[in-house]
């Protein structure tokens, strides 16, 4: 009785604020609308439309594709780096909080804030990143990243992958520390190199917070708006390249006019919960199957 008591304010919460909107969405999405008013039951048409008109036939795909690649982008960068900073801030005893504070302070800042700050770090005309590049002599480097598509997209993965990058330094810290000195000196003792030690014994031990990066690390690039938004604007510019699919859902929805805008985004918002929760259950199911053969 005590244990649900001290329950009852999270699930309450939860149910206003997370259950009940996902349900109620779930539910638009099968009605059509006139504007604000629920016109009658469409069945799965607003999902059909997603897959057979334009312009979602082929701005989903493409959106899609972004979202994956933010994903990839992020991935790579934080277990590559962020375990590399993990490390080094594990053996490294001084000033280890200060770092850790100091990498973890981007994660806390609002990405719609980042967003917009890395904007003016990257405009053409002011920006002190263009300008760092003409100061050293690199002229040619120093271009419009946020202006053409063959950057655009490249710098919103790096800058999203940065942001994030101090949440698995916290979490890979806190593994090692919680790994055994003593197999590692047992296995230096039997005359193993130190990436043999990590390979071996500290890479195996890793693998529920690797698994823990990977699943939060997806579910954020399959929700990313603010940062997209604040950087390529609602349209996704220039000409699409950072478009994502809650882009789409926020043009369908609040910006396109649309009659149907309603049961369209909604459709789209129950496709991505969907392909989210679908996709986090296999990489629980792949983690956990891990788990036990180490085990």
């Amino acid at each position: 009785m005590t244990t649900a008591l001290f329950l009852l304010p999270a699930v309450l919460l939860f149910s206003v604020f997370v259950l009940y909107p996902m349900l109620t969405a779930f539910s638009y999405s099968f009605f059509s609308w006139q504007g604000t008013t629920r016109a009658g039951w469409a069945w799965f048409a607003n999902f059909t439309t997603l897959f057979t008109e334009a312009p979602f036939k082929t701005d989903l795909p493409r959106a899609l594709g972004h979202n994956l690649l933010l994903f990839a982008g992020a991935m790579v960068f934080q277990n590559t780096i962020g375990l590399t900073i993990a490390s080094f801030l594990y053996r490294r005893k001084r000033f280890k909080k200060l770092f850790q504070t100091l990498y973890t302070l981007p994660y806390l800042v609002s990405p719609l804030v980042i967003g917009y700050l890395w904007s003016l770090l990257l405009s053409p005309l002011f920006g002190p990143i263009n300008e760092l590049l003409r100061l050293v002599g690199l002229d040619s480097l120093a271009q419009p990243w946020l202006g053409q598509p063959s950057t655009a997209l490249w710098a919103i993965v790096l800058v999203t992958a940065w942001q994030w990058l101090g949440f698995p330094i916290l979490l890979y810290g806190a593994a090692l520390g919680g790994i055994p000195e003593e197999l590692n000196e047992a296995a230096s003792l039997d005359g193993a190199s130190g990436w043999q030690q990590f390979r071996t014994i500290t890479l195996p031990l890793l693998t529920s917070s690797i698994g823990i990066v990977t699943i939060l690390t997806f579910i954020g690039a399959m929700e990313a708006l603010a940062l997209p938004y604040a950087m390529g604007g609602s349209s996704g510019s220039p000409a699409g390249a950072t478009d994502v699919l809650s882009l789409i859902f926020y043009r369908t929805a609040f910006e396109s006019g649309a009659t149907n805008g309603i049961g369209l985004s909604s459709a789209l918002a129950t496709l991505l919960f969907l392909f989210i929760f679908g996709i986090a259950m296999v990489f629980t199911t792949m983690i956990r199957r891990k788990e036990r053969t180490l085990s």
